[in-house]
């Protein structure tokens, strides 16, 4: 799970920000309150940071540690999906099967319309399925046996809207899943999760049924009602745990955000698992039902609007700031957390509460923004290819040489059919006048792909911007240069 080298100094970035941080989430802890609280930042495949603030229980008063038990409710939910991912791999089943097809309870069920679409495993990871919101509902049927769960779905259930149409959170649905996972795999929920990733990732803490750790290391759920703090009833593992049901510590989570995270950026290298990298990167994938969404936290107001959709178990952000975010809360009676990862910074920072539905975003959402307004944010570039190396070389050739004519062979066919060369002479002699020459000294280029870039030249009198794309054609041919001059401020 090593990071790549060049993010070896991520956590040296970080480690001036963590008592400011702990500052924060103390505070929090205090003022909301929530009886104890802890929060992990993880960086370069390990935990960098972790504090725990308050008691794990109001009664002996014992204080949170980072290995503390807290249930992470929905955040289950992306384990539930990977282990879905695993078996597609295996080649157990596929994603564009209908749910029915392993749980043949659902055969005759009555769907809302009669050209409604039969629910395929896709929609289920997505919550497209049709199934009505039901927090907080699924939360209290954690414990519920499996013979009942069955009985449930012989019965069939209403739906909230025809499949594939919105994206409707679904608790009931992630428990389909876990259904499907325990069916196609032969052994119970809990027993694929644990096997085939909380023991490969070392999360030797974690599990589903609470009852199997000592009360000393848990932390007690609690609600606050008339100023006063009621302790929740504690759920045993059932059908619906494969929505919200996981118990981890912090010291265990951080290897599983780590694991998450190491899945970016795409590279060459050894694959070690327990699930491929590529694998890992569709939890980012949704079904495209997208809406613009706030940020959480401070910058709500302040900050840009996000593109939001769900993806396999996580949401999926885009930030005008920090690129892709993947996140996910969980409330549960007793506990509150929250997940955040920026991937192109390999960062992620996790909370945990023992305060039932906890708003813990915000504070999550806070620390990442802060991290990044003071520059502790490295952002990994995508690599300049040899293919787009040499078509820069080409463009500066065509600049110097005031013709696209020069570099014939590495145009693309499609290059002077689009313009001119006479046209390309004419351009190129106003933006020699203008700007003198270009040494293509300045910045580094921006690929956005291997196959295209931005690039930004000093020349003697101005600045240059560029973009190029290249075609895809072997070898490689530049099928569009656009060179466009800074004005002077």
């Amino acid at each position: 799970m090593a990071a790549p080298a060049a993010a070896q100094t991520k956590a040296t970035a970080l480690q001036p920000q963590f008592e400011a941080i702990d500052r924060q989430f103390e505070n929090f802890q205090r003022d909301t309150p929530t009886p104890g609280l802890v929060y992990g930042i993880v960086a370069e495949g390990k935990l960098v940071h972790v504090r725990g603030f308050g008691v794990q229980d109001v009664v002996t008063r014992r204080p949170v540690t980072p290995d503390t038990l807290f249930r992470i409710a929905s955040m289950t939910k992306a384990f539930t999906a990977l282990s879905i991912l695993a078996l597609r791999d295996a080649g157990k089943l596929s994603l564009d099967d209908y749910a029915e097809k392993y749980v043949p309870e659902m055969r005759g069920w009555k769907y809302p319309t009669s050209d409604s679409p039969r629910i395929r495993i896709r929609d289920l990871l997505s919550h497209v399925a049709g199934f009505v919101t039901d927090d907080p509902w699924g939360d209290r049927q954690t414990p519920m046996p499996e013979a009942e769960f069955t009985r449930l779905l012989q019965t069939g259930v209403p739906f909230s809207r025809v499949p594939d149409t919105a994206h409707e959170y679904s608790n009931f649905g992630y428990a389909l899943l876990g259904h499907i996972v325990a069916n196609v795999s032969g052994m119970p929920y809990r027993s694929y999760v644990e096997r085939m990733i909380l023991k490969p990732l070392g999360m030797t803490s974690s599990g589903f049924e609470v009852s199997e750790w000592p009360i000393e290391r848990r932390a007690i759920g609690y609600r606050f009602e008339k100023g006063a703090w009621t302790e929740e009833p504690t759920m045993r593992n059932g059908a619906f745990g494969p929505m919200g049901g996981l118990q981890v510590s912090a010291n265990d989570y951080a290897k599983w955000i780590a694991f998450l995270l190491s899945a970016w950026p795409p590279r060459d290298g050894p694959d070690a698992g327990p699930v491929k990298r590529a694998t890992v990167r569709e939890l980012a994938q949704g079904l495209n039902f997208v809406r613009m969404t706030p940020r959480y936290g401070a910058t709500a107001k302040t900050g840009c609007m996000q593109g939001t959709a769900y993806g396999k178990g996580l949401r999926v952000s885009q930030d005008c700031e920090l690129g892709m975010m993947l996140h996910h809360g969980g409330g549960y009676p007793g506990y509150g957390s929250h997940m955040l990862l920026v991937p192109e910074a390999g960062v992620g920072i996790f909370v945990f509460t023992n305060r039932t539905y906890t708003g813990a975003a915000g504070i999550a959402w806070d620390a990442m923004f802060g991290l990044d307004k003071v520059g502790a944010l490295a952002f990994s570039e995508t690599p300049l290819s040899p293919d787009l190396a040499a078509a820069l070389d080409t463009a500066r050739a065509i600049y110097a040489a005031g013709d696209v004519a020069v570099a014939r062979s590495s145009l693309a066919m499609n290059f002077l059919m689009d313009r001119s060369a006479a046209d390309w002479r004419s351009d190129l002699a106003a933006l020699r006048t203008q700007l003198g020459a270009c040494t293509g000294k300045g910045e580094p280029p921006h690929p956005t792909g291997r196959l295209s870039g931005a690039f930004r030249w000093q020349c003697d009198k101005g600045i240059l911007d560029g973009t190029i794309l290249l075609a895809p054609t072997t070898p490689s041919t530049i099928q569009s240069l656009k060179l466009t001059p800074v004005p002077k401020p």
